[in-house]
């Protein structure tokens, strides 16, 4: 007999308390809220080939601490609808049409890994909207390359761009491969080595559906890992000594398949005047899964210090 995915279950996971769609540039997002809703907000941002469920565990936890926290599914991703074609900028305009259904104020923002990168640029573009950034593993870095020939520079380019193309071209047809819950788990834990077969079967349970031949991650086909659009990590790391609000930056030791492979100590002297490191050891990408409880209490100490 077929297992019923609603009868997976993790320890300390609580389906948000509300759920409502915003519609932004003809996208419906899916968007959740954990927390009393006349509680301050707090803006909470997944990362790529994530959704907002992963924070199940991590975001009652903030609410628990006094806030209403609200999180979405990026435009392709879990029960947000797709697009035609994607973007790191359509990614952004998504985010704050949340931001601006969710408060007029500004308020604090915790993004993990792309929603951390996501957030600095957005940031720096409209500080009135945002008190307070915390980078949970968010903050991309790559030293420049060395100089090299304009010809080896090119080919690179031209490679990328015909493989781009190729894929574009095959979009129509794509298709998430189908599979069992404890399929979907273990392709997962080839991403995400350190986290329990029980976390991946839980991802299972509200990150995929479930097709007359398997279930299939609800992530659309044409969305490839390695970017979305054009973008380059140091038009992050370039704007972070100018990032006009406090921040916490949160890392990790042990790299993973979906981290950034950052060393603090090269990006510490980019960051700016009012932010603070802390290192999470023996702890990989995904760190308010792997430590959750850990992970709230340094956010709510800083979200508590107020703008």
């Amino acid at each position: 007999m077929p297992e019923d995915p609603n009868a997976i279950d993790f320890p300390g996971a609580r389906a948000p308390d509300r759920q409502r769609q915003v519609d932004t540039s003809g996208v419906r997002l899916a968007v959740y809220e954990w927390g009393a809703p006349d509680a301050p907000p707090v803006i909470l941002v997944h990362g790529g080939f994530d959704f907002a469920r992963t924070f199940d565990v991590f975001a009652p936890l903030i609410a628990d601490g006094g806030y209403r926290v609200v999180s979405f599914d990026h435009r392709g991703h879990g029960d947000s609808e797709h697009a035609a074609l994607y973007s790191w900028v359509a990614d952004e305009r998504d985010l704050l049409a949340v931001v601006n259904s969710t408060s007029p104020q500004p308020c604090p923002a915790i993004g993990h890994s792309k929603g951390g990168s996501m957030l600095v640029h957005l940031i720096q573009a409209l500080p009135h909207r945002f008190t307070r950034f915390v980078a949970i593993d968010g903050l991309p870095f790559r030293k420049p390359p060395p100089d090299v020939a304009e010809r080896e520079r090119v080919e690179p380019m031209r490679d990328e761009l015909t493989g781009w193309l190729d894929h574009r071209r095959r979009a129509a047809e794509l298709s998430r491969k189908p599979g069992t819950i404890d399929g979907l788990a273990e392709r997962r834990a080839r991403m995400n080595p350190r986290l329990s077969k029980a976390w991946l079967r839980y991802l299972v349970r509200h990150g995929a559906r479930q097709d007359a031949d398997g279930f299939r991650w609800k992530i659309d086909p044409t969305l490839r890992m390695g970017g979305i659009g054009p973008w380059r990590s140091r038009w992050a790391s370039d704007r972070l000594p100018g990032l006009p609000v406090p921040m916490l930056a949160i890392f990790c030791t042990v790299q993973e398949p979906m981290g950034w492979g950052v060393d603090p100590a090269d990006i510490e002297p980019y960051m700016p005047p009012d932010s603070r490191i802390e290192v999470m050891e023996d702890t990989g990408h995904f760190i308010h899964i792997e430590r959750p409880e850990r992970t709230a209490e340094l956010c709510l100490e800083f979200l508590r210090e107020g703008p």
